[in-house]
C-alpha cells in the first residue's frame, strides 16, 4: 500500500528539519528523507580530547531571531550560553594584533581605535581615512547598479587594505568566499545597506552600530546550545519522531496524474504527496527540479561552491606561548598562509573544557581560490597548519588528540544578481510545478538562522492553503 502524506521534505540539514518542524506546526503529515544515516547535516558535534566539540557552526547570531525563535518552541531556550569572549585577532603585518570591536563587519567606526590596533599600514589609514571627507556628489558610482561584489564596494570606498585585513576576513571567514567575487545583497546585506545611507561608508557604519547597541539591552551577540550544536539537532529529530527517515535517499520526483489523488511521487521509496520541499544542497537540488522547472535547474547547477578543512586540535597548553585571551584569530589571504582562521574552542567556551591543562584550536583551511588544503592528505594537511601554529601562536608541542573535517562543496558562492536569479528560479517553480519548493543555505544565507527561515517557508510555499490552519 502506497503511503501518502502532505509534505516530503529531501534533506536533513537543519534547513530540512526546520520545514518539516513548520510543517508539522500546521498540522500537516509530513515525512523527512535524507541519505545520510545520521541527520544535521553540517550541524555535527564529536568529542576531541574528551570535549565535545562542534565540527561545523558553533554558534548563532542573536539579532537574526530565527534559531532563538526554534530554540524556545522546542523548549531548549535555557540551554542556551554565549561564548566567553569575544575579543578576536586578526594576523596582519607579521603579528597578531587585537580586533578593534569599533567595527561593524569589518567596516571601521572609529579611525582611533583602527590607528590604534596596528592592522593597516599608514598609507592603508590614509585611504580609509578619505571615506570621511566624502559628499553626495560622490555616489555616482553607488547608483550603477543594485547589486555589486562586496569587493567593489569596500575598495572604492575605504581602499584595498581595509578590504584586506578586515572586511575580507570577517566576510570570507562566513561564507570561505573571496568578497571581490561575493554578492553584497546577498553576502552582506547589512552593508548594501550602509552604502545607501550616505556618502561616509564609516559614519553610516558608526550610526548603525550605535543604534544597534542602543537595543540590544546587553543580550549577547552570539549564542549556541550549552553541549553544541548536536543539542538542537537532536531536539528537532525528537520533536519529529518517526517523521523523519535517515538512511532514505531520493533518486527521482515524479508528476502523478491528473486523478491521482496526490501530485507527487518520491522515488525509490515510493511515497505520493501533495507537496515536496527539497533542502538540499544546490548541485542535488538541480537534478530533481530540473525535469519540471528547467531555468531554475540550470540555476540551482551554476551555483558554485567552495571547500573548508576544519582541523580541530588539542595540545598542551604548556606548549602554546601565547596567552590565547580571545576567541580566535583571522588571516588575510595576503599573508599566503594555508590557515584562514583559528578559534581557541578552549577560551570561547570554557565551560566545555574537561582538562584545563588542554588548550583546543580549531583551525580553518579553505575559501574560494585557494582550495590548496583540499589536495593534501591528512598527515600533510596537519603538518602544514602546525607550522602556520608555531609562526603565529607560538605553538611547540606535539597535539594529543586530532579531528580533521573536510567539507567539500559545502560554501555556496553567491555572486552579483543572486536574489534575482533565486527569485526567478522561485517564480517558475511556483509558475511549473506546484507544491514543489527549494530552500538551503545557497538560496539567501549561510547562518543558521537564514536556513532556518529558509526552511519555514518552503514548507509553506509548499503547502499553500494549508498555511493558512497556523
Amino acid at each position: 500500500m502506497t503511503e501518502r502524506f502532505d509534505l516530503v521534505v529531501v534533506g536533513g540539514g537543519i534547513t530540512g528539519l526546520a520545514a518539516a518542524w513548520e510543517a508539522r506546526s500546521h498540522g500537516a503529515r509530513v515525512v523527512l528523507l535524507d541519505g545520510a544515516d545520521t541527520l544535521g547535516g553540517k550541524l555535527r558535534t564529536s568529542p576531541l580530547a574528551g570535549t565535545p566539540l562542534d565540527e561545523g557552526a558553533d554558534a548563532f547570531l542573536v539579532r537574526v531571531p530565527e534559531a532563538v525563535q526554534l530554540c524556545t518552541e522546542l523548549g531548549i531556550e535555557t540551554e542556551l550560553v554565549a561564548p566567553a569572549t569575544g575579543h578576536a585577532f586578526v594576523w596582519s603585518r607579521g603579528e597578531l594584533r587585537s580586533l578593534p570591536t569599533e567595527q561593524l563587519l569589518g567596516v571601521p567606526t572609529d579611525m582611533k581605535a583602527l590607528e590604534a590596533s596596528g592592522i593597516l599600514s599608514d598609507a592603508g589609514l590614509a585611504q580609509a581615512r578619505r571615506d570621511l571627507d566624502r559628499t553626495g556628489d560622490d555616489d555616482s558610482e553607488d547608483n550603477a547598479a543594485s547589486d555589486e561584489s562586496v569587493g567593489d564596494l569596500i575598495r572604492r570606498r575605504l581602499g584595498d587594505e581595509v578590504l584586506d585585513r578586515l572586511v575580507g576576513p570577517l566576510v570570507g571567514g562566513i561564507w570561505a568566499g573571496n568578497p571581490d567575487r561575493l554578492s553584497i545583497e546577498t553576502a552582506t546585506p547589512q552593508l548594501a545597506a550602509l552604502r545607501d545611507r550616505g556618502p561616509s561608508l564609516m559614519r553610516a557604519a558608526a550610526e548603525a552600530r550605535a543604534t544597534a547597541l542602543a537595543s540590544s539591552d546587553g543580550r549577547p551577540v552570539f549564542l549556541a546550545p550549552r553541549r553544541g550544536m548536536v543539542s538542537l539537532v537532536e531536539a528537532l529529530v525528537a520533536a519529529l519522531g518517526d517523521r523523519t527517515r535517515p538512511g532514505q535517499p531520493v533518486h527521482r520526483i515524479e508528476p502523478l496524474g491528473f486523478n491521482a489523488t496526490s501530485r507527487w511521487r518520491i522515488e525509490p521509496a515510493g511515497i505520493a504527496t501533495d507537496a515536496v520541499v527539497v533542502a538540499t544542497p544546490a548541485y542535488a537540488a538541480a537534478p530533481l527540479v530540473a525535469p519540471y522547472a528547467p531555468g531554475a535547474g540550470r540555476t540551482l547547477a551554476a551555483i558554485e561552491h567552495s571547500s573548508v578543512a576544519m582541523v580541530a586540535l588539542a595540545v598542551p597548553r604548556d606548549g602554546v606561548d601565547h596567552p590565547l585571551d580571545g576567541s580566535g584569530f583571522l588571516v588575510p589571504p595576503s599573508e599566503g598562509r594555508l590557515m584562514t582562521a583559528c578559534s581557541w574552542w578552549s577560551s570561547k567556551w570554557p565551560h566545555l573544557t574537561h582538562d584545563p591543562s588542554l588548550a583546543l584550536l580549531r583551525v580553518s583551511a579553505g575559501r574560494d581560490g585557494d582550495q590548496r588544503a583540499l589536495a593534501l592528505d591528512d598527515g600533510e594537511l596537519l603538518d602544514a597548519l602546525l607550522l602556520d601554529l608555531r609562526d603565529t601562536l607560538d605553538l611547540h608541542a606535539t597535539p594529543v588528540d586530532v579531528r580533521i573535517n573536510r567539507w567539500h562543496r559545502s560554501f555556496p558562492q553567491p555572486r552579483p544578481g543572486h536574489l534575482d536569479r533565486v527569485a526567478a528560479l522561485e517564480d517558475e517553480l511556483a509558475r511549473g510545478a506546484s507544491g514543489l519548493a527549494v530552500a538551503g543555505a545557497w538560496a539567501r544565507g549561510v547562518g543558521i538562522p537564514a536556513c532556518i527561515r529558509a526552511g519555514r517557508r518552503a514548507a509553506v510555499t509548499a503547502l499553500g492553503v494549508r498555511s493558512s490552519a497556523r
